[in-house]
């Protein structure tokens, strides 16, 4: 389904991401957990995305064994990094092959393992580009949807890592929009007044796409020390800092404390009208299954 009208047809979306598995036995043990999660019936579902030839290639299998073999609407990641520009018409007519209705343009990371590199050589040095580009794309009527792909942006709510001024980091969000993206989902965060003063700056420049929150609850000790490298810059509360450190090194108690948190986060974005919910699921599917339970909903419909 095209994200234009996952958006018409829901006043709130919920939608989980997932990162491609490294082996088969990985596979089977994601789709488990994806399988669970079928049943919360989210708007739609996100896999991330390397610009490595094995990972390219899971990301897509992944995305492809989604859309044929469950009720859910995929969404994959393409990002700048390593492309040239048949490369990423070549991902685009795959995925339109497939039927699979929206992309998610994003900047992008270098592979770890080259480190280093040079990116003079990337067809798109921007996200914005790589937008662009896929509008144009849309235009050549390989798609079966006439309007083409759906396109998702991303946002930062405690400014991107990358970019110090915050007055520019805002423009070269609006020129992502400007290109032609339909929506916006933002890193996660832990607190919410980032998100809606991000929300608020995004009205005063003149962005008037949807802005999903991104969420991610902390779930184990590993969890808590991995998330500001998964996403740099993210910052943890007082408040969430102080309850990990009462639950010490129990890890139900860590489990508890960072999905009550992530309830919390939730239930106050739903109080304030928020127009989306992406759950950074890291492949699992318990916390998110309880953060619906807490909140009264056996599936998104309950929670709209």
């Amino acid at each position: 389904m095209h994200i234009q009208d996952v958006f018409a047809n829901h006043r709130t979306t919920f939608s989980f991401e997932f990162f491609p598995p490294k082996d088969d036995q990985a596979a089977e043990t994601l789709f488990g957990h994806i399988k669970d999660l079928e049943g919360l019936k989210p708007s739609f579902v996100s896999v991330t995305y390397g610009a490595g030839g094995s990972t390219r290639e899971r990301t897509h299998n992944l995305v492809v064994r989604i859309k044929e073999t469950t009720a859910l609407n995929p969404v994959p990641h393409l990002t700048c990094v390593c492309h040239g520009e048949a490369d990423v018409r070549g991902i685009l007519e795959r995925y339109a092959e497939h039927g699979v209705g929206n992309i998610l343009a994003l900047g992008g990371d270098p592979p770890r393992d080259l480190a280093g590199y040079n990116r003079a050589a990337d067809a798109f040095q921007h996200a914005a580009n790589l937008v662009g580009f896929i509008r144009q794309f849309n235009r050549s009527g390989v798609h079966r949807d006439k309007r083409g792909f759906g396109i998702g942006v991303a946002g930062f709510p405690e400014g991107h890592p990358a970019t110090p001024n915050r007055v520019l980091e805002m423009d070269y969000l609006k020129a992502k929009v400007e290109a032609g993206a339909d929506y916006i989902v933002t890193q996660l965060f832990f607190e919410n007044r980032d998100f809606y003063d991000f929300r608020e700056r995004c009205e005063l420049a003149g962005i008037k796409v949807p802005i999903i929150a991104g969420v991610m609850p902390v779930t184990s000790l590993g969890t808590f020390k991995r998330i500001p490298e998964l996403a740099l810059g993210a910052r943890y509360p007082a408040k969430l800092l102080r309850a990990i450190q009462r639950a010490g090194t129990d890890a139900e108690a860590v489990k508890r404390v960072g999905i009550h948190w992530a309830t919390e986060q939730c239930r106050d974005l739903l109080d304030n009208s928020v127009r989306g919910i992406h759950f950074y699921t890291l492949n699992h599917s318990y916390a998110t299954r309880e953060i619906y339970k807490s909140l009264g909903a056996k599936d998104s419909a309950g929670l709209r």
